[in-house]
């Protein structure tokens, strides 16, 4: 999807932001956007822009996440929570099959067309990689694929960054170039309303029903200056020049016993993650065992079972199972996807509860590269 720029752009008042909720549901969308909800930011389904996050901003750095009050209305005014849009196109538990006897029989689901609402450019990147991952390729994961189906975005184009946001050192944002059916800038100087672009037709389909004016020359300014604010104000920067290289050339490297005593493999890291997939499948049976449910499960690299083989984990230690992770995410995934596996978003390092930071492990590493410790 390519957005329109200039003229083509359209504001919209905050009232109108109902509306948009209004037309998609008309359309048969169950709209997902951000709320408020156990002191963090999740998306969930809503019905009207009231349950929106409506003057709040967060507080990230390692290991803490904060809600605090802003001074004006903004109803987008956050960064992202520990929530993502993986909890709804690859969910944490999915049923695979029901038996009964000796008739197995596949659960009949019926999924929801989902319109997403309020998705940071990371988010968008993170759903182009997991396509990548679960329909790139000959094999399509099916439950997946009937959940990205039809499936709408409306992008909001980020204003400031987060305490742990990098997305810029991974190409990801904070602007939305594409990926979206329509994307909002939330502008506010003394006048709140939002400039929309348009990235599709059902998008421009879809703003046609609202009302809204031509964008001004100011509007264009304004959001403009939000996104290269929001890139100025990164709260973390990773150097990716030559990050595949230099991970797997540093595999005995000593920083991965230091990251070792300090992780707790509580695997927060992998649950935050918009584009971690590790998944397993677990079987039960009722008492009288005439009845059997097999369903996919979230799984996590940092738990002994998940390489378990005969015999026993292949990754019995802290330090290969970091490493494991974090030589995946930045380095191996690019041979298997052709695209790194992070997407810059921080929550990593947010909800790390002894606030491990990658950004500060990739450069540990570099600045001390074994490669070249012979080279004096």
């Amino acid at each position: 999807m390519q957005a329109t720029t200039g003229s083509d752009a359209r504001v919209i008042d905050p009232s109108a932001i109902d509306a948009l909720i209004g037309a998609l549901r008309d359309r048969g969308y169950s709209v997902v956007g951000p709320v408020v909800r156990s002191q963090s930011i999740v998306y969930a389904e809503i019905e009207s822009s009231a349950e929106l996050p409506r003057g709040w901003r967060d507080e990230q750095e390692g290991g803490t996440f904060r809600l605090v009050r802003r001074d004006d209305g903004a109803l987008f005014g956050h960064n992202v929570g520990h929530d993502s849009l993986k909890r709804f196109l690859f969910p944490p538990r999915v049923p695979v099959w029901h038996g009964r006897g000796e008739d197995p029989l596949e659960p009949d689901q019926d999924h929801p067309r989902y319109a997403f609402l309020g998705v940071r450019s990371c988010d968008l990147h993170a759903v182009a990689i997991q396509d990548r991952v679960f329909m790139g390729s000959h094999y399509v994961e099916r439950d997946y694929a009937a959940r990205r189906d039809d499936a709408f975005f409306v992008a909001v184009q980020c204003g400031q960054a987060g305490g742990t946001c990098f997305c810029t050192s991974m190409g990801t944002g904070p602007r939305a170039e594409g990926g979206f059916d329509l994307a909002l800038t939330e502008l506010l100087d003394g006048q709140h309303r939002f400039l929309v672009e348009v990235g599709s037709e059902r998008g421009a389909e879809v703003l046609a029903a609202l009302p809204s004016r031509v964008a001004g020359d100011r509007d264009g300014d304004l959001a403009r200056e939000a996104t290269e604010r929001a890139a100025a104000s990164m709260g973390r920067t990773l150097d990716t020049t030559d990050i595949r290289d230099l991970l797997m050339g540093n595999l005995e490297h000593p920083r991965w016993d230091d990251v070792a005593s300090r992780c707790l493999s509580c695997t927060n890291c992998t649950l935050v993650c918009p584009t971690c997939f590790c998944h397993t499948v677990e079987d039960r049976t009722d008492l009288a065992g005439q009845e059997t449910d097999r369903d996919r499960v979230w799984d996590s690299c940092f738990s002994l079972d998940h390489s378990y083989i005969h015999g026993g984990s292949v990754r019995g230690t802290g330090r290969s199972r970091y490493r494991q992770w974090m030589t995946h995410k930045l380095a191996t995934w690019i041979d298997q996807f052709g695209t790194s596996g992070c997407v810059g978003c921080g929550r990593c390092i947010t909800w790390c509860p002894v606030a491990i930071d990658i950004t500060e492990e990739t450069a540990a590493i570099r600045a001390t590269d074994m490669r070249h410790a012979d080279d004096s």
